[in-house]
């Protein structure tokens, strides 16, 4: 698939929507290794109406999302966006780290690499960054299961 990949592209490939799609673009693919992609971070975001008033920051949890969709980018570009009804799940987060505040006006550079496949999940290691500086990083699992049984 060419780069970059854009929004359109994104939503065929990932069931997310708005107000939860956290990726706007990929940058960058390594087929079944590593994907660079970045959320801009707006004032527009719907969680900054209580996360926290007058002082908007956006909650880490989220920053985790967007590392695990990136995950699922790098995962369904690999295998050239062939889903078969499938969908991928969240399941596990190990050594979640958060560094820096991610605030409006931020563009967040969500690189994942793939550590390892174990039948139907994928271990990946994620970092966000802002500037070239790291944000938040996390060992992040998720299992692949047929949408059927969603």
């Amino acid at each position: 698939m060419k780069l970059p990949i854009d929004v359109p592209t994104i939503q065929a490939l990932l069931p997310h929507r708005y107000p939860f799609l956290l990726v706007d673009r990929v940058v960058e693919l390594e087929a079944n290794k590593r994907v660079l992609a970045y959320k801009n971070v707006t004032a527009n975001e719907n969680f900054f109406n209580g996360h926290f008033p007058g002082r908007p920051v956006m909650p880490g949890v989220l920053v985790i999302e967007a590392l695990a969709q990136a995950g699922g980018l790098l995962t369904q570009l690999s295998t050239g966006g062939e889903s078969d009804g499938k969908l991928f799940y969240l399941v596990k987060v190990d050594g979640a780290k958060f560094s820096k505040m991610v605030v409006p006006g931020d563009r967040l550079d969500l690189e994942v690499i793939l550590k390892r496949t174990i039948r139907n999940m994928a271990l990946y290691q994620g970092i966000a960054r802002v500037d070239g500086e790291q944000v938040a990083c996390a060992d992040i699992l998720c299992a692949e299961v047929a949408a059927a049984d969603a």
